[in-house]
């Protein structure tokens, strides 16, 4: 990827999190963010942990 395309889409990725902040300060959409991106994280590490206990189950 060129350079003039990374600053293409990083305008572009700046521009939508304007849009979905709306009137909301940066601090207080950091926290929010921060709230889903942790929560994420947990869902993953849930989802590879159940699925390693299923196949020790049926394969033990």
């Amino acid at each position: 990827m060129s350079d003039a395309h990374k600053r293409l889409l990083e305008q572009q990725l700046l521009n939508i999190a304007y849009t979905l902040r709306g009137k909301m300060n940066a601090d207080e959409f950091r926290d929010y963010i921060l709230g889903f991106i942790f929560y994420k994280y947990l869902l993953e590490k849930m989802y590879l942990y159940a699925n390693q206990i299923l196949k020790e189950g049926v394969g033990g």
